[in-house]
């Protein structure tokens, strides 16, 4: 293995270079805020009342919901126990003691509903609060010894425990994926094509910024704020929602809306259900150096692994090998690189998520791997730089990106460890 892996740094050193820097848009203000829970957050009158957001300290400035380097965002997900059918709601975050410009639409549950809530932040380090023991009551979960970052939940395992009874016994039906305009299957958010060195964090939720306050992004609300700004959470769901799927000629798996009747949204949770059960092989799954599951040291944890696995419904470990992010680094290198080749000419003619990162998807696209593969240290871990290039303007946004030419032949050399890393991801899959 020693001597395979100097093979491979010395045929592919050749165009190793400096790595660029990773562009990502970065707050310019306070970074670290608070989100306050209402009463009963899983119920009807709780998911209709605005979260508050706030600094978590003051000391570090203030945090506005309509500052798009701070903005939390909620989505919940509600089971009908029943029928088995998903519906979704998101939930209004406006700044603490300011008024919405439009209160928020109360749902109608379903009886004995399960209900759960997905978080999502622009900043880095979004931090639960809620009076008394709600938190714990309402099996919120901000991280493990440190918190996961940008990401949280509440009840999530407990749904996803539910929605997966209701799939195995035919009362909820996941769709299939469909073929995409490149002749190949439409990707998921378990697709090493489209995941990051953090996958399956933020949301595909969207508010309205509007001259008198937030406001749901509902469809009376867009009539009556015609000058209404939309306000997003940058995401791994969201790009394959509302980018990928677009320019793949793919449709993403929505539920209806419960704030918006007769409209249907895409989700967190039906994202990672579609990836659980209709992603072929290798499919990614939270490694341990993902940034927001290292521990407050900066170092592996298995509990804080499993406990952000269980809040998108991936299968946990009994070993942090069965994670493993060379592993995983692989995957990545043989999988993503080469369908941005096939995308290419399709991604260029698409708009970018961020354009302040890359001015189209492929741009986009491409500075996302080459910052992924820098953050979680592929280059080191497998033994192969980078094999994307990205051109970036004064400004920092990627405006040109390109495969290396040797990126086929390293490519090639890592063919011999790929059947022994599908076996290895198998043995640790369960049966859902």
């Amino acid at each position: 293995m020693k001597s395979w892996s100097l093979f491979v740094v010395a045929l592919c050193s050749l165009v190793l270079a400096v790595a660029p820097e990773r562009l990502i848009a970065q707050a310019t203000s306070n970074p670290n805020c608070t989100i306050i829970l209402p009463s009963a957050p899983l119920t009807a009158q709780g998911l209709a009342t605005p979260y508050q957001l706030t600094a978590t300290n003051p000391a570090d400035g203030d945090c506005h919901e309509t500052n798009p380097d701070q903005a939390a965002f909620v989505q919940a997900a509600i089971l009908d126990r029943v029928t088995g059918q998903i519906s979704i709601y998101n939930p209004l975050v406006i700044d603490q003691n300011s008024t919405p410009a439009v209160s928020p639409v109360v749902p109608v549950l379903p009886d004995n509903a399960i209900v759960a809530l997905w978080f999502g932040y622009n900043g880095d380090t979004l931090t639960l609060q809620a009076d008394g023991d709600n938190l714990r009551e309402n099996r919120c979960v901000n991280g493990v010894k440190g918190k996961f970052g940008q990401f949280a939940y509440c009840n999530a395992h407990e749904f996803f425990d539910a929605a997966n009874r209701a799939i195995r016994i035919g009362k909820l039906v996941v769709p299939p994926l469909g073929t995409a305009n490149d002749g190949r299957r439409c990707p998921t958010v378990r697709d090493f094509y489209v995941v990051d060195q953090d996958q399956s964090d933020n949301l595909p939720v969207t508010y309205l910024m509007t001259d008198a306050g937030m406001a749901q992004k509902t469809q009376i609300n867009v009539s009556s704020f015609p000058a209404a700004i939309t306000l997003g959470n940058p995401s791994d769901e969201g790009l394959l929602d509302r980018f990928l799927d677009v320019a793949l000629g793919c449709t993403p798996w929505k539920a209806p809306d419960l704030a918006d009747p007769g409209q249907m949204l895409p989700s967190l949770a039906l994202n990672e259900l579609q990836a659980k059960f209709r992603q072929w092989r290798p499919v990614a799954r939270i490694p341990v150096g993902d940034p927001m599951v290292l521990d407050g040291d900066g170092d592996t944890n298995m509990a804080k692994v499993n406990a952000y696995r269980r809040g998108v419904d991936q299968y946990e470990v009994q070993y942090l090998r069965q994670a493993n992010t060379t592993r995983y680094c692989r995957h990545m290198y043989r999988h993503a690189p080469d369908r941005l080749l096939l995308d290419e000419a399709v991604l260029r003619a698409n708009p970018s998520p961020v354009p302040d990162a890359g001015d189209t998807l492929f741009t986009f696209m491409a500075q996302r791997f080459v910052a992924s593969y820098e953050i979680l240290g592929c280059a080191d871990l497998i033994h192969v730089p980078d094999p994307v290039s990205v051109t970036t303007n004064a400004q920092g946004v990627a405006i040109k990106a390109t495969i290396k030419d040797t990126y086929r032949k390293c490519r090639q050399d890592l063919a011999p460890l790929e059947k022994q890393d599908d076996a290895d991801d198998d043995s640790n899959d369960v049966t859902p």
